[in-house]
């Protein structure tokens, strides 16, 4: 048998992976194309960036683009094309790992919280409802004025208010589980509560969560670079999205692109999320209509 010849198990994989793509909605497929080719330039950005990003040549400043720098420079001769490729690994990596934080401390919060109930719901709740009105732009500001910049600073201070969206979802979808033969069944049976929790409730969270997530990560792509816009990012002369349009904004009207460059690929990189977790939600909606009917 040729090497190249797929096995029989081989060919099975690629037929689940196949039947999972083409079965989504064209949202989500065109989703994870975009966010594949964001993370690829992301994370490979170290060999396929074709220049120093922090190389300057101030005699070929606020250059147009051209066969050796395909964006241009910018005000310090900097290659924009290796700076786009290289500016997004801060800002990908801290919304990120925000949000894998906050969707897991959310969701034990809200699931426990759903399936205890009584004071535990109510404190639970209300401390959802008062971190919920509070804008994690203004915690993460005034973290950073205490603690300065940096990747520690960033991800608790997006966590600290991140997880409640998950919560309150984790807690709606756990009192609907709840109300389930199965888990009367298994508290006949004499089954722990944690044990009802993580195998019984959880499990029944992932999907929404999941598409949630996608939402969130969206959002937190853009806080990330709005923070790096006000300087309380990346600080210079390490590349960064945010970063990148505030240096280019003295000079919007002699080479706009130095501002539309970092600004289309966070549109992207949002857009793209998001249009996963809207293929996501439109998928579990379906499903749980012909699971109704």
């Amino acid at each position: 048998m040729s090497h190249n010849t797929p096995t029989p198990q081989r060919r099975a994989r690629l037929a689940v992976i196949y039947g999972f793509v083409s079965s989504r909605h064209w949202t989500f497929k065109v989703g994870a194309l975009l966010l594949a080719a964001v993370l690829a330039m992301v994370f490979f950005a170290p060999w396929i960036a074709p220049y120093d990003p922090g190389a300057q040549n101030l005699i070929h400043r606020l250059q147009p683009p051209s066969a050796s720098h395909w964006l241009g420079t910018d005000h310090l001769g900097r290659d924009v094309l290796s700076r786009l490729i290289v500016g997004g690994q801060f800002t990908v990596t801290v919304a990120a790992i925000t949000v894998v934080f906050s969707l897991v401390v959310g969701t034990l919060i809200g699931v426990i919280a759903g399936r205890v109930g009584g004071l535990v719901d109510e404190v639970a709740m209300r401390v959802v409802d008062l971190l919920i009105s509070v804008p994690d732009v203004v915690v993460a500001i005034f973290l950073i004025g205490v603690f300065g910049s940096n990747y520690f600073t960033l991800i608790l201070s997006l966590t600290l208010v991140g997880w409640t969206p998950f919560a309150r979802l984790a807690r709606a979808l756990a009192k609907e589980v709840n109300s389930r033969e199965y888990i009367r069944a298994a508290e006949v049976l004499g089954m722990r509560r944690s044990f009802v929790i993580f195998r019984h409730i959880i499990p029944n969270t992932i999907r929404p969560i999941a598409a949630v997530s996608f939402l969130r990560f969206g959002h937190k792509l853009i806080t990330v670079g709005g923070l790096s816009y006000l300087g309380l990012g990346v600080q210079p002369p390490n590349p960064d999205w945010g970063l990148m349009l505030a240096e280019a904004q003295p000079y919007l009207e002699r080479v706009p692109l130095l501002m539309i460059a970092p600004g289309a690929v966070i549109f992207i990189a949002a857009l793209s999320v998001t249009w996963m977790g809207h293929g996501m939600e439109i998928e579990r909606r379906r499903t749980g209509k012909q699971d109704k009917s």
